[in-house]
């Protein structure tokens, strides 16, 4: 009686820890984002994404805090297949000392542990007949 109790028994820890394995990462909370476009550029922001597929941007680059008063953008993220996750929203880059590139900024990842989540970027211009800028990002959760 006592090896078929076992038996149940390990049978559940395996299954639980399958089942622990096959869940997706959890997306709420802090990640510093570091952008690198493929036509040159890098820019560092914070995402603060909450548990109901909304989040906010704050652009933490050092020229922007030269602008006076950061403003956060709002932000929205998806689940997608496996471990995959889209998140987006507003963003203004500085140029100069007084112009600003508004557009969209799209990220298309992958988490590659649960506190790092890497893969491509796109930023989409709001003005003029520019096309899009491609890139790679990398988010490393904040850890508390």
């Amino acid at each position: 009686m006592e090896t078929r109790s076992l038996t149940l028994w390990l049978l559940a820890q395996v299954c639980c820890v399958a089942l622990a394995q096959a869940q997706s990462p959890n997306v709420s909370g802090m990640w510093n984002v570091e952008i690198s476009f493929a036509a040159g550029g890098q820019h560092s922001l914070r995402f603060d994404a909450q548990p109901d597929g909304k989040g906010i941007f704050v652009l933490m680059d050092p020229i922007a805090k030269a602008w006076g008063e950061i403003k956060p953008s709002d932000a929205t993220w998806t689940r997608g297949e496996a471990k995959s996750l889209t998140f987006s929203g507003p963003m203004e880059f500085p140029l100069g000392n007084v112009g600003r590139d508004a557009g969209t900024l799209t990220f298309k990842g992958r988490f590659e542990t649960s506190d790092l989540i890497a893969g491509k970027v796109e930023f989409s211009p709001l003005v003029g007949q520019r096309p899009s800028k491609p890139g790679t990002f990398k988010a490393v959760r904040v850890k508390d």
